[in-house]
């Protein structure tokens, strides 16, 4: 016990250090439903401001006059914790309660930052809640299986809420131009515009907002190699390394366009890299399980259309994708789609896209979780009155056939109406 007792105030001596010399963190237009008795759970790709989310809750936590040694804060990833099973945290849980008696007749705070490192964490997760006055807060790197072990484990014990790399708001209050102006004048629309160009380019994690380009892409790189290695290879034990890279490649490259397996298939075997399909469709619900790319699929009634009609692709973040290419131009439009694709997941939305019954296709159909529906048709210029004919033909004809409302989106309507804003 006495290891455990220095360990963990070496632990929480560093933790309270860092979270001193902490300041200008960016301010996430996200929050935890209100709901003091559940389990809170961020789950997110790396980097995206999960452990960021985390200390801005314990800093309000001490302002507001909470005692210090009540807070325990642990990174089940730092490598003096490793390997770090249910037996090691159980034993560091029970030297914070030791360390301070006082913990046994008060609240305390505990949060665990990359809880699906630790083997069988819903059990010790499931027994502090039902034995301890404690709120809970975790954060995870796994979609599917951290939502599956929520679903199954936790049994309505908990709430979980998505962290995504910044949007073009937290951008604009980050470099402190949200609230310049209040009219959408000349002024305010070239100072967007630049402002949007450069989100474009430089992305929303919030490790890169201000480096300069060959920083920038390096470390977004390094971003993509940890979730590759880590959270992709190791949890799933994929050992072709090469295919996987090639996988995520590909996926990156194809944003905003029709995807299949099959196709993916003939690509990689182009590359002299065979893979069976099988093996593929595993290695796609890996990476989206890592947050790095997402598959939309077609709107239909029809379970056999859906199978057979190929799903559209997006990224976590535009500039993730930017690192990994050198055509810059001819990407703008489809990051534009991918950025508004982010903005309507940050909504919580579930999305898809539809086709009408002439194959007309419309970008987006949104689903808000109490089944209101929205179509959603993204351009990032109407150059001609033949584009403009084509976007705004698929968009009525699609409203026609599902009655329901839809608009637009173009670069001016979206700067001008502030679309990116989260709305409640």
């Amino acid at each position: 016990m006495q290891e455990g007792f220095e360990l963990l105030q070496s632990l929480q001596g560093e933790f309270f250090q860092r979270l001193s010399r902490m300041s200008g963190l960016i301010t996430r237009d996200v929050c935890f439903p209100v709901a003091p008795k559940a389990i809170k759970v961020a789950i997110g790709m790396r980097r995206t401001g999960k452990t960021t989310f985390l200390l801005q809750k314990i800093q309000e936590l001490l302002t507001t006059g909470v005692d210090q040694n009540s807070i325990l804060y642990l990174n089940c990833e730092d490598d003096r914790l490793q390997p770090l099973g249910f037996q090691g945290l159980s034993k560091l849980i029970e030297a914070f309660y030791a360390c301070y008696p006082e913990n046994f007749d008060r609240k305390c705070h505990i949060f665990l930052d990359e809880i699906q490192s630790v083997d069988q964490w819903p059990a010790i997760v499931r027994r502090l809640h039902d034995t301890k006055d404690v709120d809970l807060d975790l954060t995870g790197s796994s979609a599917k299986l951290l939502s599956k072990e929520i679903a199954t484990t936790l049994r309505g014990r908990s709430l979980a809420v998505e962290i995504w790399p910044i949007s073009f708001g937290e951008y604009l209050c980050a470099q402190n131009i949200a609230e310049k102006s209040r009219y959408f004048d000349a002024k305010r629309r070239a100072e967007l515009t630049q402002a949007f160009y450069k989100y474009l380019s430089d992305g929303g994690f919030p490790g890169v907002i201000g480096l300069d380009g060959a920083e920038r892409r390096n470390t977004l790189q390094e971003y993509l190699q940890v979730a590759l290695y880590r959270d992709i290879a190791e949890r799933h034990k994929i050992h072709n390394l090469i295919a996987l890279k090639a996988t995520i490649q590909i996926m990156l490259h194809n944003i905003a366009r029709p995807f299949s397996i099959l196709k993916l298939h003939n690509t990689l075997k182009e590359q002299g890299i065979a893979l069976s399909r099988e093996t593929l469709h595993d290695y796609a619900a890996c990476i989206e399980d890592a947050y790095l790319a997402f598959s939309v699929p077609l709107f239909s009634d029809s379970a056999r259309k859906v199978q057979s009609n190929p799903k559209k692709l997006y990224a976590i973040d535009p500039g993730l994708v930017r690192s990994t290419t050198l055509n810059y131009e001819s990407d703008l439009g489809r990051l534009f789609e991918n950025i508004i694709y982010l903005d309507l997941r940050r909504r919580g939305f579930t999305v898809s896209y539809y086709l009408t019954q002439e194959r007309f296709e419309v970008d987006f159909l949104a689903q808000s979780a109490d089944g209101e529906k929205r179509l959603f048709q993204v351009a990032w210029g109407i150059d001609n009155d033949d584009t403009k004919f084509r976007e705004l033909r698929a968009l009525e004809v699609a409203k026609a056939e599902l009655g329901v409302e839809g608009e637009l989106i173009t670069l001016e309507t979206y700067l001008s109406k502030e679309l990116w804003k989260v709305q409640t």
